[in-house]
Formats: structure tokens, C-alpha cells, sequence
């Protein structure tokens, strides 16, 4: 097929400005609307495929299933190449995303790529989507990939855009905010094309200034005499979060393919949530027509996304705490946005006033009105002692190992049930490898593994979980440092001009 996909067309407009519309390529090739808002689909296509006839499809299968409703400025062929080069040999499981059964819950293991984290689902598939979209809109400017991460995208996004023609990429991480496996990932990233710089600051600093260089028209400007230009691989881009909403629909259609649900039957997820993208997925598999019931959002103790929840009002105004799940260690969740325009009826200029509250005030509150339309949600979280129990107890029940974000979206369950008796067969993202986190893991089930070197406490993991050391982790025991910049907050720009060769003669 050559001409684009024969479906009903997407749009995407900014969740800040309802008014100007673009293609899916557009929109991926952007990442960040002009206004700062972010873009999101003009409607919520169903699906278009049974889940019984999605039971027999393969991962690959589905997604094209999925996403070909989003990008449909795509087509057949180019997206199908994209999903075939993304979920290749990559991944160390075949299935490329196992439902393992454990306890009473269902664990959608995420984390079976090149990076051990369920960045790499989106961020494998997102470097051959942004190339295909800059030909379709015949751009010729190199892309600039600038992110942030808590921990986990931006060694996934260094690994997509390693040595990808076109593209540079450069990552911001909170110096002191990731766990030493994530940062050794990161700084041994080759690549000549890669930039990663630890901040002195923590995550919403490194986000919020990101989002100043997107904004930012006099870079801009010299980045394109320079022949330059930003996106974002960051879950803002809808070229993330589409990728994401396959998770909850593959789900379902094992679920039902493994005959532990009656077709039609709905299910209950439970996603550990810091930027809100991956539970904003699952709310959009269940407009697509999946049987999804509750949305358990699950935090940690910075709980900011709890309170949202509990009380309707998002305040950011609180301590930031480092906890064991740093991808978690989130205060602004950007993709919750797409969620508060949705809610305010697709109003994009009272998305914007409460947008502009959050950022000159610190926080918002939604009207009673917008609250009702939450009821499919529910907020918990687990504090640093119960994330801890919850990985020794279920190893001590079942043997299996859970990491420090999967243990917190498992205690929260937990509470869950305990505050609803809601039985409902449910899946929990599981969204990184217990192996991501191993000296918290090791600790919470015994102390005295804390003597170990983080390698040491490697094997010893492999040798009680009964798994193998993934290749992400074999990889770096002996990788040399290849990234050694650090900067405070304010010198952001700076480093970014630096590292491309632009100054202000140019």
C-alpha cells in the first residue's frame, strides 16, 4: 500500500491553543506545541479489531493494530517498518512483553529491552518514527533530541538514537537523583551523537529547563541558521505516548488469549505513575473500547498526583523527596495536562489558565464538574518502609522479584483491595528490572547484602531470582565513562550551545 492508511483521519492540536491542527508526523516532528501545550489527538478512535481476533495477534501485530488509528498520515508501509525495526532481537524474551502471574495480580513485564525499563517500548519504536515523519515533511534541518529524565528515558532515548543519521541527542539527568546502574547506563552510552549531562538540581529542574530551551525563540533562530532543530523524546511527544497505549490492549488480548477473563470482561491496572504518561496510555486504551474499570495511579512519597486525586487540587508546593523508584521523583507530571484538557471538556483556554496557575502559583484546582469525570481513577501511594516490604514479602511468597516502582504499584494494590474488596482480574505495569535497582532490591529483602559491590549484588540477584543478568547490565560491568559533564540548573543553555557549536555570531 502506498498512499497513507485507509481510516478515519487524526488530527492533533495543542492542549493550550484548540485552534491550528497538524498531521501525527507534524506533531511527533514538534514534540512541544509553540505555546507550550502539548499535542493530543482531535478524538479517541476506536479500535477497529475484536479483542478475540486480537488475542491471536502477535506484539508486533497488535501494535500496528493500535497505532495505525493514531498516525494516519502514515503508511501501511512505513509504519510496519517502523514496528519491525523497533521490536526485533532486542528484547531477551520472545514475546517481548510476558504476563507473568503472581500472588493475586497479573504483572505486564515492561522491561525486556535494550535498557531494562519500559522506556525502551516507546523509545525503539520513536527514533524510526521521527526520521520517516522529518522525509514526510521534507525536513532537512539534523534533529536535536533534548530530554530530561528521572532515571529511565534517557538512557532508553541514548540507546534509540545512538548513531541514527540526522539526529543528535542530548540528555539532562539530576546528578544525585538516579540509582548508580542508571547513571553508569548512561554515561558509557557510545554514540557520536550522544551528549548526557548530570545537573546539579533534581528532576523538575531538569524538566523545567528543557521546556525553557524549547521555548526559547532566539535559540531557535540560531540553532536553524545552523541547521538545527529541537524535538523532544520525552513522554510530552505523542510519539511516546502512542506507542504506550498498545501496552493495555496486548494486555487484555492475553489475558483473554490465556482464558483468565471472559471476553468483554473488564480488567483493573495499576500503573506506578511519576509523569503521568503511561496511566494517560491506559485511560486512552479504555476510550479506544478496551474493558478497563479502575485506573489505580500509584505514587510514591512524592505524592503529589495522590493529592491531585484525593482532593482536586495539584499542588507542587511540598518537599522533594529522593526515594528507591527515582522515576517516580516527579512533582510537575507533564502528561497530566493532556488529562486536565480532556476533563475540561477539550477547552483549551481553561486548560490554559490552569496551566498558568501552576506555573506562576505552583498549583491549580479543578471544578467540582471536571472531579466527577475522574471516577475511574484512583490514587494511592506507598512510602519508602511499605515499597521495601512489598518486594520481601512477595519474594519470601513466590520467589518472584519484583523492582522498586513495580513494589510500589504492587503495595498500593494492595491498599486497593483492602479499601474497595474490588476483585477484579487486574494487570500492574511492571515497568523496570529488579536488576535497575539492585542494592534497595537486595536490602529489602535482607540487610545483609549491603556490603556487596553493585555488581557483586548483580549476580547475587541472579542467583535468588533464578533469572539471568540482562544484557543492559553485562554490557556496562566494565564500560568505560564516555560522559563526565555536569552543570548547575542555570548554565542548561550554556552547555546545550556548547555541545552543538552555536554562539551568538552564528
Amino acid at each position: 500500500m502506498v498512499g497513507t492508511l485507509d481510516k478515519e483521519e487524526v488530527l492533533y492540536s495543542s492542549t493550550r491553543d484548540g485552534g491550528s491542527r497538524v498531521t501525527a508526523s507534524q506533531a511527533i516532528l514538534k514534540g512541544l506545541a509553540d505555546d507550550g501545550g502539548l499535542y493530543v489527538p482531535d478524538h479517541i478512535p476506536a479500535l477497529r479489531m475484536s479483542m478475540a481476533a486480537l488475542s491471536d495477534k502477535s506484539y508486533q501485530e497488535t501494535a500496528y493494530e493500535v497505532m495505525r488509528l493514531f498516525l494516519t498520515d502514515f503508511t501501511e508501509e512505513e509504519l510496519k517498518g517502523c514496528i519491525d525495526r523497533a521490536y526485533d532481537d532486542k528484547f531477551d524474551t520472545k514475546e517481548i512483553v510476558p504476563l507473568r502471574e503472581a500472588e493475586s495480580a497479573c504483572y505486564l513485564e515492561l522491561f525486556h529491552g535494550a535498557t531494562i525499563a519500559f522506556k525502551d517500548m516507546a523509545l525503539s519504536i520513536l527514533p524510526h518514527l521521527m526520521i520517516t515523519s522529518a522525509k514526510k515533511n521534507h525536513v532537512e534541518n539534523e534533529i536535536v533530541i533534548l530530554t530530561a529524565t528521572s532515571g529511565d528515558t534517557g538512557k532508553a532515548a541514548l540507546a534509540g538514537f545512538a548513531d541514527v543519521a540526522g539526529t543528535k541527542i542530548i540528555v539532562f539527568y539530576p546528578k544525585n537523583g538516579v540509582s548508580p546502574i542508571q547513571e553508569k547506563q548512561m554515561v558509557t552510552q557510545k554514540g557520536d551523537n550522544t551528549f548526557v549531562v548530570g545537573i546539579h538540581g533534581n528532576f523538575d529542574d531538569a524538566q523545567s529547563g528543557v521546556k525553557a530551551l524549547f521555548n526559547d525563540r532566539e535559540l531557535a533562530a540560531q540553532m536553524a541558521r545552523a541547521g538545527l532543530q529541537f524535538s523532544s523524546a520525552n513522554s510530552i511527544n505523542i510519539g511516546r505516548l502512542v506507542p504506550q497505549i498498545v501496552y493495555y490492549v496486548y494486555a487484555y488480548a492475553r489475558l483473554l488469549k490465556l482464558g483468565k477473563i471472559r471476553d468483554g470482561e473488564k480488567i483493573n491496572v495499576v500503573v506506578p505513575t511519576g509523569n503521568f504518561g503511561n496511566i494517560l496510555a491506559a485511560f486512552y486504551a479504555k476510550n479506544m473500547g478496551v474493558p478497563i474499570g479502575r485506573l489505580i495511579c500509584a505514587s510514591n512519597e512524592n505524592k503529589v498526583l495522590y493529592d491531585f486525586f484525593e482532593t482536586g487540587r495539584y499542588d507542587r508546593n511540598r518537599e522533594f523527596k529522593l526515594t528507591s523508584s527515582p522515576s517516580m521523583d516527579i512533582l510537575v507530571s507533564s502528561n497530566l495536562e493532556r488529562l486536565i484538557y480532556r476533563i475540561a471538556g477539550n477547552d483549551a483556554a481553561k486548560n490554559a489558565e490552569l496551566m498558568a496557575a501552576l506555573s506562576a502559583a505552583g498549583s491549580y484546582e479543578i471544578t467540582p464538574q471536571m472531579r466527577t469525570l475522574l471516577a475511574d481513577f484512583y490514587g494511592g501511594y506507598a512510602d519508602e518502609s511499605e515499597t521495601a516490604a512489598r518486594i520481601r514479602e512477595m519474594y519470601e511468597h513466590t520467589g518472584y522479584v519484583l523492582d522498586t516502582h513495580t513494589a510500589v504499584a504492587s503495595a498500593v494494590y494492595q491498599k486497593y483491595v483492602q479499601d474497595t474488596q474490588d476483585k477484579t482480574t487486574t494487570v500492574i505495569a511492571s515497568t523496570a528490572s529488579p536488576f535497575k535497582f539492585t542494592r534497595y532490591v537486595m536490602n529489602a529483602i535482607d540487610n545483609r547484602y549491603d556490603a556487596m559491590s553493585d555488581f557483586e549484588l548483580v549476580d547475587e540477584l541472579s542467583k535468588i531470582g533464578r533469572v539471568a543478568v540482562p544484557r543492559a547490565i553485562e554490557e556496562i560491568r566494565t564500560a568505560p565513562v564516555l560522559h563526565d559533564t555536569v552543570c548547575d540548573k542555570t548554565q542548561m543553555k550554556a552547555v546545550v550551545k556548547k555541545f552543538l557549536g552555536i554562539d551568538a555570531g552564528k
